[in-house]
């Protein structure tokens, strides 16, 4: 999944961005409002993590932007302002969820995976499910029943982002776009690389392969 993260102080973005990406998260830091303004529209980000004191623009108002032009992507603002009357604005203004500074890195985390859960309907669970399976995203593994099967962290990036969205299909550029933030990594042939090594440890048709188009994650194990 891809994260774009929106937060002006480097200390800070020096911690977040490979705490995220450890996690299996692509990411894209910016420093400056009026360049998330724009930013937003370039890639297809799956969330934002939004400081509100940032320079050039507010990220209230950046917010407001995005809702009046429509967005409906998920928005977790971080802030070290701390009054229920900007928390209230900030959620009046289409926030999704608030965390204040300080905070610990696992409540960002839990915090990130309990929305993305809640954009694709899957609020009520605490691990990720779809077909037969459950995605444990704190152990990076998957489940059939009681069996628990590891993965490596590019297999359980791309197999996230199909347990997201079962049934769709998704071509190879969707697939690059929200799970690799370098271009070396969506120019090979690394997607097709791990869809195999998915088939071999969950089964052949836990993904599906439509010629030309992409790829169908079925959830069915044989």
């Amino acid at each position: 999944m891809r994260i774009l993260l929106v937060e002006d102080s480097v200390a800070l973005a020096d911690q977040l961005v490979p705490l995220l990406k450890e996690h299996g998260y692509a990411v894209d830091w910016l420093a400056d409002g009026r360049d998330a303004v724009v930013r937003v529209h370039d890639d297809p980000f799956d969330l934002v993590v939004l400081d509100l004191g940032l320079p050039g623009m507010d990220g209230l108002q950046v917010l407001k932007q995005w809702r009046q032009e429509g967005l409906s992507i998920p928005v977790l603002i971080l802030t070290a302002r701390d009054s229920w009357s900007e928390r209230i604005e900030g959620l009046r203004q289409g926030a999704d969820d608030y965390l204040t500074k300080p905070f610990h890195p696992d409540e960002l985390l839990l915090r990130i995976q309990a929305l993305l859960r809640r954009s694709h309907g899957n609020a009520n669970d605490e691990r990720l499910s779809a077909g037969m399976l459950k995605l444990d995203e704190s152990r990076q593994t998957v489940w059939h029943g009681e069996e628990e099967i590891a993965l490596t962290g590019a297999e359980f990036r791309m197999l996230r982002y199909f347990m997201h969205n079962p049934g769709r299909l998704l071509s190879k550029g969707q697939l690059a776009s929200h799970l690799y933030d370098n271009e070396s990594d969506r120019d090979s042939n690394v997607l097709e690389v791990h869809v195999n090594r998915l088939r071999r440890k969950l089964g052949k048709a836990v993904i599906e392969t439509r010629r030309g188009q992409g790829y169908v994650y079925t959830g069915q194990l044989s």
